[in-house]
């Protein structure tokens, strides 16, 4: 199994340094968290991951292949943005049919979330429906690792639910590193939970970690 090696990331905006020289390792069956305040990196991380993203420095390797850009990341990484990514006006049905192997489309579109939808445009589904089809798509893809950014903003609680539990499953072949704002959403499922601040990733091993860089206010160890 393949391990996804992340080094010396370094990114400038507007002559200020969000990344620096950033180090992180995934591999295949395991689930990396990232999370930190907003503006702190996190979305920009995963896009110079993915390649759709310049850095001044950058090094990206899945195993012995070293990944300069998106198209060497083609069947290898998949990447989910905030925003949404599929074309408007196709079909669920046809969606699935261009972006899955053969051998997972029905496993989609038996799928109870998504079975109602396949003969609908993607334009006219609800942004919780789109979110799910755009997330099971990556899923079911072949890519070896998967990011996804912000996956369960705007879903229901039994789609999250859901998804948390197809991220599991889904482990065995693939390794994932998953950003949310809601950081209980990333302990759920994540095997390592990275912290970003001011351009550098910690691990946090507790709860009690977040509460000393004062990312979760008014704790038991923190009065006032």
């Amino acid at each position: 199994m393949n391990k996804l090696h992340v080094d010396s990331i370094r990114k400038f905006y507007n002559n200020r340094l969000i990344l620096s020289d950033i180090f992180l390792s995934c591999n295949q069956g395991k689930t990396i968290g990232l999370i930190g305040r907003n503006g702190s990196g996190k979305s920009t991380l995963l896009k110079i991951i993915f390649g759709v993203e310049n850095a001044e420095n950058k090094y990206v390797r899945i195993g012995e292949k070293i990944l300069k850009n998106v198209g060497d990341s083609r069947n290898l990484i998949n990447y989910l943005p905030q925003e949404n990514f599929l074309p408007g006006e196709i079909k669920v049905k046809n969606l699935i049919g261009l972006f899955l192997p053969k051998e997972r489309r029905v496993q989609l579109i038996n799928n109870k979330f998504i079975n109602p939808l396949l003969q609908k445009k993607f334009q006219v589904l609800s942004g919780g429906e789109k979110r799910i089809l755009e997330i099971l798509l990556l899923l079911y893809s072949k890519a070896e690792f998967i990011l996804l950014d912000e996956p369960f903003e705007g879903v229901s609680p039994i789609v999250r639910d859901f998804i948390l539990e197809s991220i599991n499953k889904e482990k065995n072949r693939k390794g994932f590193i998953i950003t949310d704002h809601d950081y209980e959403n990333v302990i759920k499922v994540a095997d390592k939970i990275l912290f970003l601040e001011n351009g550098c990733l910690k691990e946090i091993k507790d709860k009690k970690d977040l509460f000393e860089r004062g990312y979760l206010p008014n704790t038991p160890y923190h009065t006032g």
